[in-house]
Parts: structure tokens; sequence; C-alpha cells
């Protein structure tokens, strides 16, 4: 059960993220992209809500259950293009940036296929999904039948 109804207790913060979440609309970042980054997060911070909530959102908007399913190997498969590879790498690097920041290797990578807006749009896209993983996490938002 969940310890604090967040969006009841703290309607305003939870309205920044939204925003925040609305922002992605404009960035104009492929939708695919999006679902790999929010998935690929929620497993490395192993949000159980995220995952469940953004893999069923994937599906429905025609992502593969392989792709979904090799996320957690998906340097070892041949099935995501080199430019989702990037933000693959991309967005374990921002999600886990205390263990060695973002790697000048992963920049350039990204940097081939996005310009500096977008860039930073897409980190703007991993920071948010990510504080939606420690918010959920924080408050035991399970997954339920």
């Amino acid at each position: 059960m969940s310890r604090i109804n967040y969006g009841k207790v703290a309607p305003n913060a939870v309205k920044l993220l939204m925003k925040l979440e609305e922002y992605k609309k404009e960035a104009g970042i492929q939708e695919e992209l999006i679902h790999l980054c929010k998935i690929k997060a929620s497993q490395l911070n192993k949000c159980a809500f995220c995952i469940n909530m953004h893999t069923q959102e994937a599906l429905k908007a025609g992502e593969t259950e392989q792709r979904i399913y090799c996320l957690q190997a998906w340097q070892e498969t041949s099935i995501y293009s080199d430019k989702e590879k990037a933000v693959l790498a991309l967005t374990e690097a921002v999600t886990l940036i205390s263990v060695d920041g973002v790697p000048d290797k992963v920049y350039e990578d990204v940097r081939v296929y996005f310009d500096e807006k977008e860039t930073i749009d897409l980190i703007m896209i991993i920071i948010t999904i990510n504080s939606w993983n420690r918010l959920s996490i924080a408050n035991r938002n399970i997954v339920s039948r």
C-alpha cells in the first residue's frame, strides 16, 4: 500500500512534474525513444510501478514485446538502432550519474543524432522519469492485479 497520496497532499508539486511530462510533447523527440527511456530508467531504478505503466504504454503505441524484454541487455542485441543505443546509453548514464557521470563517448554518440536543443530535451525527459521513479519508490506505489 502507498505511504502517502502525494497527488492529494502536494498537488502543486505533482503539477510541476506534470508540466515537465508535458514538455516532451514540444520537445519533438520520437515517442518510441521516449518509451525506451522511461522503461530503461525505471528498470535501473527498480520501479515496478513505472515499469508496468510504461511497458503497457509502449505496447499500446506499437513497441514489440521482444524489444521490451531485451532492454535489460540492449548492448548485446542487434534489435535496436545505433540511435536507440545512443539514447539508451545516455539514459543509463544520467540515471546512474553518480557512478561515472556522463562519459564523453556517451555524449558524443548522442550528438551524432541530436542537436544541442534535442540533447537537452532528451536529458530533461530522462530527468523527469527519474523524478517519477523516485517519487513512486519513496511512496511505495505498487503494482496490483
